[in-house]
C-alpha cells in the first residue's frame, strides 16, 4: 500500500512539473496569482573531459602516467527553493562534485551525493531586501564573491577555488552550519555570518601530523566570524539567493567595489622547539580581500559585453601553511621529489598574499548561427610564505553559449607550476586542456 501511495505521489508530482515547465519554461509552481510566492526546482550538470600533462612521478592505479585522459562530472546539482509568504524563504540543494573514475567514499563509489545547502530565511521587511535573517547549512560566506559563487553562471572553466578558503577542511564543500544576516540597503550589499565549523577529523582524510608548519587543529572548537560588503556603483545585483553571479552576459550593468574577511580563533596548530622543549602553538585563521568587479554591455546593438574581476587576498592560515589541490585529480599516487603532488595538483592554499584576475569579452551574436562566443583569460599569482618562488597559474579559454548558461560548451587550457621538494621553487610547468558541457535550467 505504501508503494502504491508513493508511486501515486511521484506521478502527480511529475504531472505538476511537466505542466509548470510547459507553461513558463521553468519548473516553478506559483502559490498566488502574482507569482511572487512560489516553489521552484532547478538542475545543473557539468561534464568534463580533461587531458592532463601529469606532474613528475604521477601514479594512477599503481602505474606511472605521464599523461591522463579523464572523464568526470565536475558538478551535478538539484535545487528546490521558494518564497512561501511575504517573509519566509527556504533553499535546499542536493548533488555531488568532482566525480570521476577514482571517486569513492569509504570504498563505495555510490556514496558521493549529499545535501549542499539546507537553509531558511526570514525577510524582515515586506517586499524589501534590507534585512534577511537566515540559518542552516549554507554557503553564505565572507571573503569574496567567489567564496559563494553561482557556479552555473561563471565565465571561466572553474571558480578560483582558493577563494573557498576552508573547502573540505572545516566545511562541507564550502558550506558551514551558520546563522547570518544579509541584505541590500541603498547601494550597499552586506553579509554578516556566524559559523560553527566542522572538525578537521570529520573530513574523510587522515589528520595531518603535528609539525612546525601550521595545519587545522583537531583539538578544541572555536566559532568563525565572516563579513562581506559590496558597494553597487551601477545596477544592484539580484538578492534572492545567497549565491553570487559570475557573468550576466550583458543583461545588467554592474560595477562593484567589494571587501570581505574571515576570522577564527585558534583554528590551526603547530609545534615549536625552544631550548630542546617542544611546545604546541595555536594560530588564528585570518583572511581578507578587496576587489573590483565589472560586468556590463559594451554595445547594445551588437549585444557585446565585458566581464572582469581583479582581487587581492590576504590568506593567513598560520605559520607556513600550504595545501596542494588538483581539481578532479586523475592521480592517486606520486613518487619522486615533486612538492606539488601527483596528477594536476599544485599549492593552491597557503599563508601569504594572492592576486587573482579574470577578463572576458562577449562577441557579437552575428558570428555564429546558434549562440555566442566569449573568450576569456584568468590568472592567479600567489606569494606563499613557505615557498621560495611564487605560484603562478593561468588559463585561457572560450565559451560557446548555445543558449546562455542553460547550454554552454567551454574549452580551457591551463598552465600550472611544478615545485621541487628540496628547493621549494618552480622547477617546471605542466599544462591541462579541459572541455566542458554544461546543461542547466
Amino acid at each position: 500500500m505504501n508503494c502504491i501511495k508513493i508511486t501515486g505521489i511521484l506521478f502527480i508530482g511529475l504531472l505538476w512539473v511537466s505542466f509548470a515547465y510547459a507553461q513558463s519554461n521553468e519548473l516553478k509552481f506559483k502559490l498566488n496569482e502574482e507569482g511572487d510566492k512560489y516553489i521552484k526546482a532547478t538542475f545543473m550538470n557539468q561534464t568534463w573531459v580533461q587531458l592532463n600533462h601529469s606532474n613528475p612521478g604521477t601514479m594512477v592505479q599503481g602505474e606511472a602516467a605521464n599523461y591522463t585522459l579523464n572523464i568526470g562530472l565536475r558538478r551535478t546539482r538539484m535545487q528546490l527553493y521558494g518564497k512561501l509568504n511575504d517573509h519566509v524563504f527556504f533553499y535546499t540543494q542536493f548533488g555531488m562534485n568532482s566525480f570521476n573514475f577514482l571517486s569513492q567514499n569509504s570504498g563505495n563509489r555510490k556514496l558521493q551525493a549529499f545535501f549542499h545547502d539546507a537553509l531558511a530565511e526570514y525577510w524582515v521587511f515586506k517586499q524589501k531586501d534590507w534585512l534577511k535573517i537566515g540559518g542552516g547549512l549554507t554557503i553564505a560566506n565572507g571573503l569574496s564573491r567567489f567564496s559563494q559563487p553561482s557556479v552555473g553562471s561563471i565565465m571561466t572553466m572553474d571558480v578560483p577555488v582558493f577563494a573557498q578558503a576552508t573547502v573540505d577542511q572545516t566545511d562541507e564543500f564550502s558550506r558551514k552550519l551558520s546563522i547570518y544576516a544579509r541584505g541590500q540597503v541603498g547601494k550597499l550589499d552586506y553579509r554578516l555570518v556566524f559559523s560553527d565549523p566542522f572538525p578537521i577529523s570529520t573530513n574523510g582524510q587522515a589528520v595531518p601530523a603535528l609539525s612546525e608548519n601550521a595545519t587545522f587543529s583537531p583539538k578544541g572548537h572555536s566559532k568563525q566570524y565572516q563579513a562581506f560588503f559590496i558597494w553597487n556603483l551601477w545596477d544592484k545585483e539580484p538578492h534572492v539567493l545567497p549565491y553570487m553571479t559570475g557573468t550576466y552576459l550583458g543583461e545588467k550593468k554592474v560595477l562593484n567595489i567589494e571587501a570581505g574577511g574571515i576570522w577564527q580563533n585558534n583554528a590551526l596548530w603547530r609545534k615549536t622547539t625552544t631550548n630542546n622543549t617542544v611546545d604546541t602553538v595555536y594560530d588564528d585563521l585570518k583572511m581578507a580581500s578587496v576587489a573590483v568587479y565589472l560586468d556590463a554591455p559594451v554595445s547594445t546593438s551588437k549585444k557585446t559585453a565585458i566581464s572582469a574581476y581583479l582581487g587581492y587576498f590576504y590568506t593567513n592560515y598560520g605559520k607556513n601553511y600550504i595545501r596542494n589541490n588538483g581539481i578532479m585529480n586523475p592521480a592517486n599516487g606520486v613518487i619522486g621529489n615533486s612538492f606539488s603532488g601527483g596528477g594536476n595538483a599544485y599549492p593552491m592554499f597557503g599563508t601569504g598574499h594572492v592576486i587573482y584576475g579574470q577578463a572576458g569579452f562577449l562577441l557579437p551574436e552575428s558570428l555564429v548561427k546558434a549562440g555566442v562566443f566569449m573568450p576569456y583569460v584568468s590568472s592567479t599569482w600567489a606569494n606563499f610564505d613557505r615557498l621560495n618562488s611564487p605560484v603562478f597559474v593561468w588559463d585561457v579559454g572560450l565559451n560557446w553559449f548555445i543558449k546562455g548558461h542553460s547550454s554552454k560548451i567551454t574549452l580551457d587550457y591551463q598552465q600550472r607550476p611544478v615545485l621541487d621538494n628540496q628547493t621549494l621553487r618552480t622547477s617546471s610547468r605542466r599544462g591541462q586542456t579541459s572541455l566542458q558541457y554544461q546543461v542547466s535550467f
